[in-house]
């Protein structure tokens, strides 16, 4: 699969913020409540994604036919997603949330070989190959570490196997409306839900927030939901999935370089042999003549 240079260029963009985001976040949601972080953020993201459709002439109108098709896509790309890795980040470090968030890759390629007609060549076998063996090991050393949190992984992995599901839903939608008319509306509606868990789990947790805090939310209203996410969408809608997922797979790395400088995280030989297993994942579909459908 051969990227234009504006997608190339979106994708590099889209790897700095996203990649970035995880040490961000891990420092947002230290000592306050992480759904509340995250409806916070997403709430002072959608003015700002709002500005950009306006600036661009992009229409807010979706069909009232298609309202039950947004719903659910936006619970597949979003809701669960986002309240789940979320919570993940709280209890795991930023860099190890990153590795497990990204294996939505492994679940995009076998739910698109499985129900969705994709052919995968060998290469990209041996991609979903390279990062389900790096999962393993960080699984792996939760499970075997006294101090270690599997339940949390776990939850980033359902996170990461729900967005698979809603990325291909997403590139197989109907709806014949702009895909950042989708963003916008998805966008909205997550900060409804978020926030309404909040009220339900966390509000006896509230609180003003911090300077750092604060650092942290407009770092993820702005970048993360008013400009990377939309871009995620863009690229998830007109790639082939196993090139819009595979390919992005440099977040991760990432962010585990950035959680280990920015909050001093100890990366352990499961977490390197993790990074270097993904860079494998990363060249077989980046590598001449792959292609995500044959």
């Amino acid at each position: 699969m051969k990227l234009s240079r504006q997608q190339l260029i979106l994708l590099v963009l889209l790897t700095l913020v996203w990649g970035l985001n995880w040490p961000v976040m891990k420092l947002g949601v230290t000592g306050f409540p992480p759904l509340t972080f995250r409806a916070i953020s997403i709430a002072l993201g959608v003015p700002v994604l709002g500005l950009a459709m306006v600036w661009l002439k992009t229409p807010f109108f979706v069909p009232k036919s298609k309202y039950r098709e947004l719903f659910w896509l936006a619970f597949f790309n979003m809701f669960v997603w986002q309240a789940l890795i979320i919570l993940a980040v709280k209890n795991l470090s930023s860099g190890r949330t990153a590795i497990l968030g990204y294996t939505m890759p492994i679940f995009s390629a076998l739910l698109g070989a499985w129900f969705f007609g994709a052919r995968l060549k060998p290469r990209h076998w041996l991609g979903v190959a390279a990062a389900g063996l790096g999962v393993s090991l960080l699984l792996w050393h939760e499970l075997t570490q006294m101090s270690g949190r599997p339940a949390w992984v776990l939850c980033a992995l359902l996170a990461a196997a729900v967005w698979a599901l809603g990325t291909h839903q997403l590139r197989n939608t109907t709806m014949g409306v702009p895909t950042l008319t989708l963003a916008f509306w998805m966008t909205a509606m997550t900060a409804v839900v978020l926030t309404v868990l909040g009220l339900l789990f966390e509000r006896e947790q509230w609180k003003a927030p911090s300077a750092p805090v604060w650092g942290a939310l407009l770092y993820n209203a702005v970048l993360v939901f008013g400009f990377a996410q939309a871009i995620w969408f863009v690229l998830a809608r007109s790639l082939p999935p196993i090139a819009s997922t595979l390919s992005v797979m440099l977040i991760p790395i990432l962010g585990v370089f950035a959680g280990a400088i920015g909050l001093s995280e100890v990366l352990h030989w499961q977490d390197w042999a993790a990074v270097v297993l993904m860079v494998v994942a990363i060249a077989s579909v980046l590598a001449p003549g792959s292609a995500g459908r044959a």
